[in-house]
């Protein structure tokens, strides 16, 4: 099913999240896994968009899918995977994660945004009326505005490095 219009800022924005897991994996394929650089990648990723994100979802996303009895058991999954992708981001601004969990973290995170994509989003768009979807995109917009000063892909000269 094509993304429905208010639900592409975050669809969006879990692309770049898959895309850091596919670095991540790329790094543990090759064995070439500097702990210290992924957890400063994580912590800034965190702070510039991640945050916003789960906030947004929490806030705006999951109590509109909640009114529907099929989606109330979904929507406690996620905010519990939320609270666990949290905890790893605090471990690796503590740099306290070492490669296994930063392992672990790409693979929960790629598994959290497969269901918030294939089951979550794909079932509102089935339930929800046009109107109920715009009136999420809207409070979406109006819930990431701040986020739109600092959300941005990291590029080749804000990207930490690893150690070649």
């Amino acid at each position: 099913m094509l993304r429905d219009k208010n639900l592409v800022l975050l669809s969006h924005q879990h692309q770049r999240a898959l895309a850091l897991c596919v670095r991540m994996d790329r790094a543990f394929q090759s064995g070439n896994v500097d702990v210290e650089i992924w957890q400063s990648e994580l912590e800034q990723q965190f702070a510039s968009e991640v945050e916003f994100h789960l906030a947004a979802e929490e806030k705006k996303v999951f109590p509109a899918a909640a009114r529907f009895p099929e989606l109330q058991s979904l929507v406690k999954e996620l905010l519990a995977e939320h609270a666990m992708l949290r905890e790893f981001f605090a471990r690796a601004v503590a740099r306290t994660l070492d490669a296994a969990s930063l392992e672990n973290y790409a693979e929960m995170l790629v598994a959290h945004i497969r269901k918030e994509e294939r089951e979550l989003f794909e079932t509102m768009q089935s339930l929800m009326s046009p109107q109920e979807l715009a009136d999420v995109g809207a409070a979406l917009a109006a819930a990431m505005k701040d986020c739109s000063k600092t959300c941005a892909t990291l590029n080749d000269s804000t990207r930490p490095r690893s150690k070649a």
